[in-house]
């Protein structure tokens, strides 16, 4: 949102669709509306004008060519200048995980194209009241930019450590992020000085250390969650990173006298 008055702040609304003929009737309801309407017709289009337009609300399919809605999403909300730009999903993907995607990616509302134009309309209204809200609030800090590279890495972080427990593959991961896998291989290198194995692994272990220090859970459970096949191989992986068993580490945690090693 600009930088005026929540009060004399006229909307705008990015609506992004490959096939606008679609949802041609809500298209004439928004156009209706004392809103300031833009449509991109490909996600990386819609990503440019987002980025460049900072509108109030996007709508977003998800069955687009190149680049899908969920893409699409994950950058929007790693970019400064979109991360709190309200995010709906307005789509014919009606299957219970492609909800379920699009909901945990951040977005407010999932809206399938054969609701009323009218009921959609209302629920831009109700997230743009509730934006209005959150900008009349105060301001946690100025924007800093991200250029295509932090984008795509951060996204990239934040999908590896929401997924350890059935981790994609590394050519999936680099689709669901808009690049290809050699492109973000050289990412992580260039970035963090490490491979993208490397990171899942760190990450692997650091969320162990968390389960371990701040649950009961036994080491078989500790280990499926953070995508390991036994607790054998977790307990190996952990030993070689840390120097010590996961059972040493609870236990050093707590206070308690750690066993000989391999006890």
């Amino acid at each position: 949102m600009k930088g005026c008055s929540v009060a004399s702040h006229v909307p705008q609304i990015l609506v992004i669709d490959d096939v606008p003929e679609d949802i041609r009737s809500l298209l004439v309801l928004l156009r209706a509306q004392p809103w300031r309407l833009s449509l991109a017709t490909g996600a990386r289009q819609g990503y440019q004008r987002a980025v460049a337009l900072r509108p109030d609300l996007i709508l977003l399919d998800v069955r687009m060519p190149q680049m899908d809605g969920f893409t699409l999403g994950r950058l929007l909300r790693e970019s400064p200048a979109t991360a709190r730009v309200p995010l709906i999903y307005l789509t014919s993907a009606g299957a219970l995980e492609e909800r379920l995607e699009g909901l945990s990616l951040g977005s407010v509302d999932y809206v399938l194209k054969s609701c009323a134009p009218e009921e959609v309309l209302a629920r831009i209204r109700i997230h743009l009241h509730l934006a209005w809200r959150e900008l009349a609030a105060p301001s946690a800090g100025s924007e800093q930019p991200a250029d295509d590279d932090s984008l795509i890495l951060r996204a990239a972080m934040r999908l590896i450590n929401q997924n350890l427990e059935e981790l994609p593959s590394l050519a999936e991961i680099a689709r669901k992020v808009g690049t290809h896998d050699k492109r973000l291989s050289a990412i992580f290198r260039e970035h963090l000085g490490t491979t993208v194995f490397a990171y899942v692994r760190d990450a692997r272990i650091r969320r162990a250390q968390e389960l371990l220090a701040d649950s009961a859970l036994s080491m078989q459970n500790i280990a499926e969650l953070v995508g390991f096949r036994s607790a054998c191989n977790f307990t190996t992986a952990f030993r070689e990173r840390q120097g010590m068993t996961p059972s040493q580490f609870r236990q050093q945690m707590r206070g308690a006298p750690a066993p000989v090693l391999g006890s």
